[in-house]
């Protein structure tokens, strides 16, 4: 961010953002359902489809894997907007919706809605790092580790294990397990997600085979889960960014300079439920998906933070580790340039 932005968003300080989010923290009854309608009956449409066109080819089956994807994940965005109890006012009905819509996207509800709300607290913290972010170390942090624990610190950030790889393997894999220390009902959450899905596979391999069901629920995840990841990424990782440690760390900075505007073309703003509008998002997740725009658009100190396009976001994929010192994203060939340190 230039010093031009961060002056202005330090004059704008003195607007009162907290009343400016305030009335856009209720969320309403008729567009939540119609968003749990316009994203999981075409999502469940699509994967009938998908079933159906196995019998005719399998290219065609991978390309409705395509917008089945993007249903997936407006599907995730309202597990987690009922996680931040964010989509209903009532919080039995946030809890009931995501349950269920976690069971969709492979996510046990109360145990990543704990872990994400840790997140929330501890974003851009350089002193609370480690719960529900994607890790990164600073240069000193990774200067001072192993040779074996630096490869595997470049292995884990390769952007094929990062976005491919990765993802897949938390959401089939990881979430399938329940955090070390979780709470009884973060523990209950994993177990009764583990148990639906062991029951959709029973009903699915009765009905139309394992191997049917793999071949189409398979292409889903591995994409949805790669696109969702990205977005998480480059939310928080991205040219300007801001972190800080725990004693010089502000919320506000956090929430304006530490969460990317990620602006996107309509439709893919459409199929990311707005999630784009990250900013917002922290200063306030009680803000349903629906709303965050509108918020954005109504304050003019929301409005001086700098978007970041699409392909300006791209320059994330080169960025690694995080330098101190000159309080920026780097990449692996930044250290080649720092004195007697060998990468």
């Amino acid at each position: 961010m230039s010093p031009r932005s961060s002056k202005k968003i330090s004059e704008a300080r003195q607007i009162p953002w907290r009343q400016a989010i305030a009335p856009y923290q209720h969320p309403f009854l008729s567009r939540s359902f119609a968003q749990i309608s316009n994203s999981v009956i075409p999502y469940l449409i699509l994967w009938a489809l998908m079933v159906y066109s196995l019998r005719i080819s399998y290219w065609l089956t991978l390309a409705l894997a395509i917008p089945a994807a993007g249903f997936m994940m407006r599907i995730f965005i309202i597990f987690h907007d009922c996680g931040h109890a964010s989509f209903f006012r009532s919080q039995r009905a946030n809890d009931v919706v995501g349950n269920l819509t976690g069971v969709l996207t492979f996510t046990p509800y109360a145990h990543w809605k704990r872990d994400h709300a840790v997140h929330h607290a501890t974003a851009a913290d350089l002193d609370r790092r480690g719960v529900g972010d994607v890790k990164v170390l600073t240069v000193s942090e990774y200067l001072a580790l192993s040779k074996w624990g630096r490869l595997g610190y470049r292995l884990m950030r390769n952007p094929l294990v990062m976005f491919v790889f990765g993802p897949m393997m938390v959401f089939l894999v990881g979430h399938r397990f329940a955090r070390p220390g979780a709470g009884e009902r973060e523990r209950a959450s994993v177990i009764w997600t583990n148990l639906a899905l062991l029951g959709i596979v029973v009903v699915m391999s009765v009905t139309i085979g394992i191997k049917a069901y793999l071949l189409v629920q398979l292409p889903i995840v591995i994409l949805g889960t790669s696109i969702g990841v990205w977005l998480f990424y480059v939310q928080h990782q991205f040219e300007g960014v801001y972190w800080a440690r725990h004693a010089e760390w502000d919320f506000l900075s956090a929430g304006l300079k530490g969460s990317s505007f990620y602006k996107l073309p309509s439709l893919r703003q459409w199929f990311t439920g707005n999630i784009g509008y990250h900013h917002i998002h922290h200063l306030s997740p009680r803000i349903p998906n629906y709303r965050l725009q509108k918020c954005h658009e109504a304050s003019p100190l929301f409005q001086e933070v700098k978007p970041l396009s699409l392909r300006a976001s791209l320059k994330s994929l080169g960025y690694r580790l995080y330098d101190e010192e000159h309080k920026q994203m780097v990449g692996f060939g930044y250290l080649k340039s720092l004195p007697s340190v060998s990468a």
